[in-house]
């Protein structure tokens, strides 16, 4: 079973799930921490674009944050987070095998929406408070905000971990979805 490859046998058109803005703020978010990470690395990334990752990372949670409250249907918040019974419900389903697939985020995912946006902001919060004349040189802050990025590499890898396991199980390719947009259409028990 082909972790990337659509359902085989589909004969259905890529329905358009998510849209231009929530993809470019996902995959600009993406690089933004990507850079903000290899910049405290002594590989060659200039330290100054660490500051200047830190407020694209800024500037696109606080996008994100207004899409998921006035954008397309699948880009609200009110779309794919879920309450804590049925969040829950959804994860007993994972484990047993049997969950359903969801055109959107299912609720796992959109629990993981948030506390990465969340972490985001905290992250970036606490690195531009540190530029600040009333927090310069605070060693607290300094610590929670490299306690915040090492918990965002932990839930990055729980991500990651959740696009692969759903994709394999649903035989179908999140990645690319989150690049075109596009996902098959619903069919039998899938949650719209």
């Amino acid at each position: 079973m082909p972790l990337l490859d659509d359902v085989a046998g589909d004969t259905a058109a890529p329905i358009p799930v998510w849209d231009a803005a929530v993809r470019v703020l996902h995959w600009t978010l993406v690089g933004a921490i990507a850079v903000a990470w290899t910049s405290t690395l002594d590989i060659g990334v200039p330290p100054d674009w660490h500051e200047l990752a830190g407020y694209t990372a800024m500037a696109c949670v606080a996008l994100r944050l207004l899409w998921g409250v006035v954008g397309s249907r699948r880009a609200r918040f009110a779309d794919f987070v879920r309450g804590p019974r049925t969040t829950w419900r959804y994860a007993w389903q994972v484990r047993l095998g049997t969950a359903p697939r969801h055109i959107g985020h299912n609720p796992l995912g959109g629990w993981m929406v948030l506390a990465l946006l969340l972490n985001v902001a905290g992250i970036t919060l606490t690195g531009w408070l540190q530029t600040t004349d009333r927090y310069w040189g605070s060693e607290l802050l300094e610590q929670v905000h490299t306690t915040l990025a090492w918990a965002l590499l932990g839930l990055i890898a729980l991500h990651v971990a959740g696009v692969v396991l759903t994709g394999r199980h649903q035989r179908e390719n999140l990645v690319k979805a989150m690049v075109d947009g596009r996902k098959m259409p619903p069919s039998g028990d899938d949650v719209d």
